[in-house]
């Protein structure tokens, strides 16, 4: 398989659902050293007993970037369910004619969340963005005209929704489940 585009993106991003946790440790430890570096200043000012005028001018460059890291995130990405947070990152990541790849990004989402997520990225394709995904979700891979290809087999192919793999099990799993569960709990050891 080769990749190749004709327009030039400017801005995207690369998500794997793992990474998640480093970027939202990295966002908090961001913030706390801003607020440190902000109290330093305010201390600093105080104890020259410098005019709150020239106090707020010195956090200016601070404030600023405090208030746009937590615009574009909120005050604290973790204090939302996992699931809730991917969502609010995609939120502020999505730009119109952005490149996006994402690997599994329905790992931590609800079928609702995923369909919030389908309708975030229907806004962004109606804006000239991309997006690569690799899925198992039957929801994301029914997104209207995508272009779905399986790894399973070489060479690399095109493949109908309807033929796919997960798309099959999960509708005959959600048509009987009673079917699955007895076979998958007959071989199962009991408790002990």
């Amino acid at each position: 398989m080769r990749l190749s585009w004709q327009k030039k993106a400017t801005r995207g991003f690369f998500l794997r659902a793992k990474d998640f946790f480093g970027f939202t440790k990295r966002l908090a430890r961001e913030r706390a050293e801003l607020l440190i570096e902000m109290r330093e200043v305010s201390s600093q000012y105080r104890a020259q007993d410098r005019s709150k005028y020239a106090e707020g001018l010195a956090q200016g460059p601070l404030a600023s970037s405090l208030a746009a890291t937590e615009r574009r995130y909120g005050v604290d990405l973790d204090a939302n369910s996992h699931g809730q947070s991917f969502l609010k990152l995609f939120q502020s990541r999505f730009v119109p004619g952005g490149l996006y790849l994402l690997d599994e990004p329905e790992a931590p989402l609800s079928p609702h969340s995923q369909l919030a997520l389908l309708a975030m990225i229907g806004d962004m394709v109606s804006q000239d963005a991309q997006f690569i995904i690799a899925t198992h979700s039957p929801m994301l891979l029914a997104f209207p005209d995508a272009q779905i290809y399986s790894f399973d087999k070489t060479p690399l192919q095109a493949v109908a929704y309807e033929e796919l793999d997960h798309v099959r099990l999960t509708r005959d799993f959600l048509n009987a489940p009673e079917r699955y569960l007895k076979q998958i709990l007959k071989r199962s050891p009991g408790p002990e």
